[in-house]
C-alpha cells in the first residue's frame, strides 16, 4: 500500500539514495557529486522551516519524494516556490509522481504561496508531461545554461498559479 506523508530526518538515507541515482546518471539535476546522508538531512531540516517536503512510501520503503523550496533569495519572491519531485527508478512509469506532486502543491498553496515553479532540464518529456498534467504552463526556456556529462543543457521553467490565492489571507505578507 502506498502512503504519502511528511518527511522526517530519518528519511534522509533513502532520499539520498534516490537523488544520487539522478546525480550520477541523468541531467535532471545539475549536481555532479553525490549528496551524503548528513547533507540530505540538513537540506530536509532547512526546507521544513518554511516549505513542505513529502515522501511516498510503499510497504514502509520510501520510493519517492516531492518538496518545495525558495525560488530566489530576494524578499519579493517569497510568494513563489521552486518545486520538484523524484521517484526511485523502480517506481517510475507507475503514475506515482502526479499524485505525490499534487499533494505537495496542495500543501504549499495552503501555506499561502502564490506560485510553484518547476525547472526542467531539457529534453525531459516525462517531466514536461507531468507538470503540464498538473496545470503548469511553460513560462521560460533558457538555452545551454547548464553543463553536465560534457554537454550543454537547456532548462525550461513551468509555472503554476495557486487558484485560491488571497493575498489578504497569506501568512507570507
Amino acid at each position: 500500500m502506498d502512503v504519502t506523508r511528511r518527511v522526517t530526518v530519518a528519511d534522509a538515507p533513502a532520499i539520498a539514495a534516490i537523488y544520487n541515482h539522478y546525480v550520477d546518471h541523468s541531467i535532471v539535476t545539475f549536481e555532479e557529486t553525490p549528496v551524503s546522508e548528513g547533507e540530505m538531512a540538513r537540506r530536509i531540516e532547512a526546507v521544513l522551516v518554511t516549505y513542505d517536503w513529502l515522501v511516498l512510501e510503499r510497504d514502509g520503503t520510501v520510493i519517492g519524494y516531492a518538496y518545495a523550496g525558495r525560488f530566489h533569495e530576494r524578499a519579493s519572491y517569497r510568494f513563489t516556490t521552486l518545486s520538484t519531485v523524484y521517484l526511485a527508478p523502480a517506481a517510475c512509469g507507475q503514475r506515482l509522481g502526479g499524485p505525490l506532486y499534487q499533494a505537495l502543491l496542495e500543501s504549499i498553496f495552503a501555506l499561502g504561496f502564490r506560485h510553484a515553479i518547476g525547472l526542467i532540464s531539457l529534453p525531459n518529456d516525462a517531466s514536461v508531461r507531468l507538470h503540464e498534467s498538473l496545470g503548469f504552463s511553460k513560462a521560460a526556456h533558457y538555452q545551454r545554461v547548464g553543463r553536465k556529462f560534457d554537454r550543454w543543457i537547456d532548462v525550461g521553467g513551468w509555472q503554476l498559479e495557486n487558484p485560491d490565492f488571497d493575498e489578504h489571507k497569506s501568512q507570507l505578507l
